[in-house]
């Protein structure tokens, strides 16, 4: 029997009914949004691998492909090997990394560079050390929410870099030594797509050796003469940084502020109160006698040295994970060297974020004889 459909006075009577006892006729997209929240709220007991998963895993690694037990690649000097190009969208969950080379500067020898979606031009390009904390060209035991170094030289890389439509990364032989060996194990996911507001990771390495040390004006409100651990423009947010320092003098390479300039390059818009608290350390790391590594979460200072001597040195790590520093248009993140800048040491450092897209207007990356750490005494 087909059945008619109830005349116009009749749909508006019913529907003055149904509002009347808390009902509506049709459910509003905002409110089955609201329901569907509501229903995975409801499981957020549940942690993430106790639900259904959509996506896949996969590995792009030196793996001998003639399945012999030769698991890695040979690196000639001057040499550019590809380590990793896959097409998108997905997204890089862990780089691991452990090196044999002949070089005992190798780690700053060898450039580390991601591109993101076919840009001919990197939006990560720092020395393999650097990148991964060991600023100084050292290798040193420590663990943080991002990166990490364990026993017997394995490199362990946590951020999450997606992309839509390629990746590729690079590792450039930049020394004048082969390195005999090079493992490297990048595991991924393929998706099927990906959300419209995911940014692109970035890591940027600056340098500055000596800082030229500042023995005028003990005030410095606007950064003057910062270093610049890096400067971007764009939107998107700061996750933090890694620094190196070699002492060329006797005394306490800190007390220098950390200087946050966000969508303004004339004034800081973040403040801080000092490096060591910027590494949130206190009272020097414990001075000339007493300083102790240290190696947490979110923050560290690994390598302690000679500290306060000619020839010292430091490594130091602060993640903003907690709290990424969000920008709209333009980001550079600087610290003085030395309160007002007056110390003169080497800096090694680099800048670590996230943007709407890849960024790749970088400074030149310095030669490679000048990113290997020597004191330079004052004259």
């Amino acid at each position: 029997m087909h059945i008619s459909s109830p005349p116009a006075a009749r749909r508006s009577f019913l529907r003055r009914l149904l509002a009347l006892g808390g009902f509506s006729t049709a459910a509003p997209a905002a409110s089955l949004a609201q329901n569907q929240t509501a229903r995975t709220q409801q499981f957020d007991y549940l942690p993430r691998y106790a639900r259904t998963l959509h996506y896949q895993s996969w590995k792009q690694s030196s793996f001998d492909q003639t399945g012999g037990n030769s698991d890695r690649w040979p690196i000639k000097p001057g040499e550019t090997r590809e380590i990793y190009n896959q097409a998108g969208p997905g997204v890089i969950s862990h780089i691991w990394f452990t090196i044999a080379a002949a070089g005992r500067n190798h780690l700053k020898e060898l450039v580390l560079r991601a591109y993101w979606d076919d840009n001919s031009k990197p939006s990560v390009e720092a020395p393999i050390g650097d990148f991964f904390g060991l600023n100084l060209g050292q290798y040193e035991i420590y663990e943080s929410a991002y990166l990490a170094c364990s026993p017997l030289r394995s490199l362990n890389c946590y951020f999450s870099m997606p992309y839509r439509r390629r990746a590729r990364m690079t590792v450039e032989n930049q020394g004048a030594d082969p390195v005999n060996s090079f493992y490297s194990n990048i595991d991924f996911m393929r998706v099927a797509a990906l959300p419209d507001d995911i940014v692109y990771f970035h890591a940027q390495y600056r340098q500055c050796t000596p800082c030229v040390a500042n023995k005028g004006d003990k005030l410095n409100p606007l950064g003057a003469q910062n270093h610049v651990i890096l400067e971007t423009k764009g939107r998107g947010h700061l996750m933090g940084a890694t620094l190196g320092v070699l002492l060329n003098a006797d005394g306490w390479m800190g007390e220098g502020d950390d200087m946050i300039f966000v969508d303004n390059d004339t004034k800081p818009a973040i403040v801080g109160t000092g490096s060591e608290d910027y590494f949130l350390g206190s009272w020097n790391f414990g001075g000339r006698d007493g300083a102790i590594p240290f190696a947490h979460k979110y923050y560290g200072a690994p390598i302690i040295v000679m500290p306060e001597r000619t020839g010292g040195r430091y490594c130091c790590y602060r993640w903003h994970g907690d709290n990424p520093v969000t920008f709209t248009r333009y980001l550079k993140h600087t610290l003085e060297h030395g309160h007002a800048n007056d110390r003169g040491d080497n800096w090694f450092s680099v800048g670590y974020w996230y943007q709407d897209a890849p960024y790749t207007d970088f400074p030149p990356l310095p030669p490679v004889q000048s990113r290997i750490p020597e004191v330079k005494l004052p004259s």
